[in-house]
């Protein structure tokens, strides 16, 4: 009886501890370097997995019998492969992880918050590449935002699809997000272009439609994703030197400046791993000339009442901008999936502000009387975060920020915000909701803003609190379909009194039809609570005012698409073509509207001028093309291209609907028919119905590039009427006159926009290139009272060492 006794207890024993087995590898990148923070998953329970280590090591134990274990790493090609293990294995298995590069078009393209790739999203979302920031001399980061498809920057202002006018920036429609964390002014909601590391993009992200569920506040038409670099294996360093000069322009009598009109600079960046640490350091300098002269007072005028506000010299109005920004992350030892670090980013600039043109003959690239204003911005952001990644209990992020900005402007412009700032997002694999991906968080925002001009509120001090929490869900269905649903809660409140509450929802979905087919279709809602400036701004511009609007309400908006993308490939021509069909509605449109809002005319703008404004409903419909790629061309040549087309018919749904009346004169009645310079098609106002966008290179020998971009702009159907009576009211013999209307009717027609680059790689090491803005030098307008800038050519040297120098 003992013996039988002894055997079963051994049975059981061994079937309670001989029960798993071990494996352990290492996992590397194709160049053989250890990759950090991989994931190792059992297929069969999900719940189960290991990430590697800092040398790429991991250990898993796993159940007996056939195991399929997932490789997986942001940025690398998820793998699966299988393993036959008995009783008390210790297995190697070592893996080495290939970048995901399409098939097609060859770039990286794994996207969002779930690193989706690009085919899956169920949203149109563009990709711009980081060699094309670096070879068309991105000074500012929004002149290579500009080539995208469906995005227009409007002297700063982005524009998605047409989802708003014109506003000189403030209140952007548009969400910019830099590593997740917003790059808008807290108290204006403007970009700070400038103030964006060019010197240290790995991808830009371009979502079209409402996209305020997970960018936030402000993603009304669109949003922005701008992600910086981490080093990689090897130490890289560049410097990157340029220098240039404004053609003259072509009209004639336009040319104002006596010094040579320069533009020169330098971006430095240095990025290596030094242990457990990851230090990216990087800075930028930045001379220009300019192209728009100091205001120029008419004789009479000067007599009658001098300009005191903006009689500045030509070295007033140059630009000179200094920026060093650090990236620090340290990787824990102790607990594994733990990094933490700090981001940094500090800048000094001046520059002059010049919102509209002197005339409209040779006075175009001038500025008007009152119009201009110096800015000297002291600007930083300080961001500590902390993440916790886990294979088995989900990723942790906890993203802070404080953001100040100190704007010293002449003419009592003056105006200073400090913005704080926080987010914490959970994102886990749900295994028994069957891989369900999960993602939920909760951001923080308080801005607290001083400035004289924000007087509307009646203080100069405001205060601006959003509290939002939100989350979405993802599921691939039998590899071919993506589903997807969020949701997200914003609460605003507004100097202890106003306040707002507002759910927003989203879903989406794509199909994998054929092998190379993709369709897509997705609703999508956004919602803005209008900026401190849009509601309190009392301040005068020229010979106008700005007026405050403390009843204004918040915007809202919701955006239908369907779409498909297809992979072709035609000789050696390997690309993507997207086509989408969208629908946008808008709620309370908020814009930036000229009339007559004030209570006497002691001074011309006492009662003429401007005024944020609901103005009802909207609706923008349209088709979105786009076909990027690229191709071989031979032995020692290839191409890669993006090109895209973008229709839209934006039009208002309450052309009759009385959003004002005028305090003055007549108690005229304020709507779209009455304002508007057409009504006849109800379009909307400062909108480009046709737009094209085209950048082609070609790499020969692997040594020279040659490159072009295009860009066209179809007319403006419409525009406020009132800038008319505006101008006939300045005719008068002792008021500065100020003129569009003749150019407006001159220039009622398409232009077409070219630039132009070639660069030689002289080594490993040494790039020299040439790059022309605007060729032609054509002299053109796509907003009222602003010309765009002459030709520019730029001579750009570019010193690169890595590992492979």
């Amino acid at each position: 009886m003992k013996p039988l006794i002894v055997l079963v207890f051994g049975i059981v024993a061994n079937s309670l501890f001989a029960q798993t087995a071990k494996i352990v590898g290492k996992i590397t990148d194709q160049d053989n370097e250890p990759i950090f923070g991989a994931s190792v998953i059992y297929r069969q329970d999900v719940t189960i997995g290991a990430n590697t280590d800092e040398n790429g090591n991991y250990l898993l134990e796993v159940p007996l019998g056939k195991a399929l274990l997932i490789f997986r790493y942001t940025g690398m090609t998820t793998d699966t492969i299988s393993v036959e293990l008995a009783a008390g294995d210790l297995k190697r298995v070592d893996f080495q992880m290939d970048p995901i590069h399409t098939k097609i078009e060859g770039v990286e393209i794994k996207v969002g918050k779930f690193d989706r790739p690009l085919e899956e999203q169920t949203v149109s979302l563009e990709i711009i590449r980081p060699e094309l920031i670096e070879n068309k001399n991105t000074r500012s980061i929004e002149s290579a935002l500009d080539q995208t498809p469906g995005l227009n920057i409007l002297d700063g202002e982005p524009q998605i699809r047409g989802g708003s006018g014109f506003t000189f920036g403030v209140g952007s429609k548009v969400a910019v997000i830099v590593d997740d964390m917003p790059m808008l002014s807290g108290d204006a909601g403007r970009p700070e272009w400038g103030f964006i590391p060019v010197e240290n993009i790995h991808q830009i992200e371009v979502i079209k439609g409402a996209s305020s569920v997970l960018s936030g506040s402000s993603a009304l038409s669109g949003a922005i994703h701008i992600r910086t670099a981490y080093p990689k294996s090897e130490p890289l360093t560049k410097v990157n030197l340029y220098s240039g000069f404004y053609s003259e322009p072509n009209i004639e009598g336009a040319r104002w400046w006596k010094q040579a009109p320069l533009i020169s600079g330098a971006n430095v960046l240095h990025s290596r791993i030094a242990g457990n640490w990851d230090i990216v350091l990087g800075a930028n300098v930045n001379y220009d000339h300019g192209y728009m002269g100091a205001p120029v007072q008419d004789s009479l005028v000067e007599a009658f009442s001098p300009d005191t506000l903006s009689k500045f010299t030509e070295k007033q109005m140059t630009s000179k901008r200094a920026r060093v920004n650090f990236n620090i992350r340290h990787r824990s030892r102790k607990l594994r999936g733990l990094n933490y670090g700090i981001n940094g980013n500090f800048m000094i600039s001046e520059s002059p502000l010049v919102f509209a043109w002197l005339n409209d003959s040779s006075g175009l690239y001038q500025g008007y009387p009152g119009a201009v204003f110096l800015q000297e911005q002291f600007i930083f952001n300080v961001d500590p975060f902390i993440n916790f990644i886990t294979a088995t209990e989900g990723k942790h992020h906890l993203r802070t920020r404080i953001l100040h900005a100190d704007n010293k402007m002449t003419a009592n412009q003056s105006n200073r915000a400090t913005t704080l700032y926080a987010d914490y997002m959970f994102q886990k694999t749900i295994a028994s909701l069957r891989g369900v991906d999960f993602i939920a968080g909760i951001t923080g925002k308080h801005t607290d803003s001083y400035a004289n001009m924000y007087v509307g509120s009646g203080s100069p001090n405001n205060r601006l609190l959003n509290l939002s929490a939100y989350t979405q869900l993802e599921k691939k269905v039998m590899n071919v379909l993506n589903l997807s649903v969020g949701g997200r809660l914003e609460y605003f409140q507004l100097n202890d009194s106003i306040t707002a509450l507002k759910p927003i929802f989203r879903a989406g979905a794509s199909l994998k039809i054929l092998q190379e087919t993709y369709f897509r279709a997705s609703y999508g809602q956004g919602y803005r609570f209008p900026t401190i400036t849009e509601r309190f701004i009392r301040t005068g511009v020229g010979n106008f005012g700005v007026f405050a609007n403390p009843e204004l309400k918040p915007e809202s908006s919701w955006n239908a698409e369907v779409g498909i993308k297809q992979g072709i490939k035609l000789g050696g021509i390997y690309g993507y073509l997207d086509i989408a069909g969208f629908w946008q509605e808008y709620k309370n449109t908020i814009e930036y509207l000229f009339g007559f809002w004030g209570t006497s005319f002691t001074q011309l703008s006492d009662g003429f001028g401007f005024k944020f404004l609901n103005t009802g409903k909207s609706r923008v419909l349209g088709i979105d093309l786009s076909f990027s790629g690229k191709a071989n061309l031979g032995k020692k040549a290839d191409m890669v291209f993006l090109l895209g087309y973008n229709y839209i018919l934006p039009q208002t749904l309450t052309p009759e609907y009385v959003y004002a009346v005028d305090t003055m004169l007549t108690q005229k009645e304020y709507s779209y028919n009455s304002t508007s310079l057409d009504p006849s098609g109800r379009i909307l106002k400062y909108r480009f119905l046709h737009n094209v966008k085209a950048d082609v290179e070609v790499t020969l020998f692997k040594k020279l590039a040659i490159g072009g971009s295009a860009k066209y702009f179809s007319k403006i159907i419409n525009m406020d009427g009132v800038i008319q009576e505006f101008e006939d009211a300045t005719q008068g013999p002792f008021i500065q006159t100020i003129r569009y209307i003749d150019y407006f009717k001159e220039h009622q027609h398409g232009v077409w926009i070219f630039d132009a680059r070639i660069s030689y790689n002289i080594n490993e090491k040494h790039k020299l290139a040439v790059i022309s803005a605007n060729l032609l030098n054509k002299s053109y307008s796509l907003r009222p009272l602003k010309i765009e800038q002459p030709r520019t050519i730029m001579l750009q040297y570019t010193f690169k060492l890595d590992k492979n120098s």
